[in-house]
């Protein structure tokens, strides 16, 4: 059985391990601790793991953040990939810095990457595991924030959730959404 999971980003050092990259940094993290590196594909940087004789394919679109579904569409259609088996990893505004939260489908919550998912999927109808990055910004200042880098204090929360996350999507994997959400959503 295999699972498509795509974190969200940006490419680019500028972006490296901003807020609006946590996508990336959960799946930099799972393929780092299964001893897996990435390698250029068709819209994405991919890597492929097998855990307990499941596969994961990890994803980061290159697409940048607002065409994140043009990636997504080409790699689910490639390795036919049922929607319930995709997993899109994002940060989230309206969740406190560092909290973790999987759905099985929902609105793209103004996030532009999973309305891109959305459009080109034509659906809504797959599991997402949103990250909380809180919203402690200026009015107007939004787009400054999300790329912003976490303040110090934050890194260790964050550092928390990226693990937790990771360990989400291996739940997500082996046991389903509703395992994932009962052990993961607190």
């Amino acid at each position: 059985m295999k699972f498509l999971i795509v974190g969200l980003g940006n490419i680019g050092n500028e972006y490296e391990h901003t807020r609006h990259n946590i996508g990336f940094d959960v799946v930099d993290f799972l393929a780092k601790e299964q001893g897996s590196s990435f390698s250029v594909d068709r819209h994405a940087y991919r890597t492929e793991l097998k855990i307990k004789g499941k596969t994961f394919i990890l994803l980061k679109p290159v697409t940048y953040m607002n065409l994140s579904g043009k990636a997504v569409k080409h790699h689910v259609q490639q390795e036919k990939i049922p929607l319930s088996n995709l997993l899109v990893i994002t940060d989230d505004l309206a969740l406190p810095t560092g909290k973790i939260r999987l759905k099985p489908k929902g609105s793209d919550g103004g996030h532009n990457g999973l309305k891109s998912i959305n459009e080109l999927m034509l659906s809504n109808e797959y599991p997402r595991l949103r990250i909380g990055i809180g919203s402690d910004f200026p009015k107007g200042r939004q787009s400054d924030y999300v790329l912003g880098k976490w303040k110090p204090e934050e890194e260790p929360v964050i550092a928390l959730a990226i693990e937790n996350a990771a360990k989400a999507v291996v739940e997500f994997g082996l046991g389903g959404i509703q395992n994932a959400m009962n052990a993961f959503n607190r």
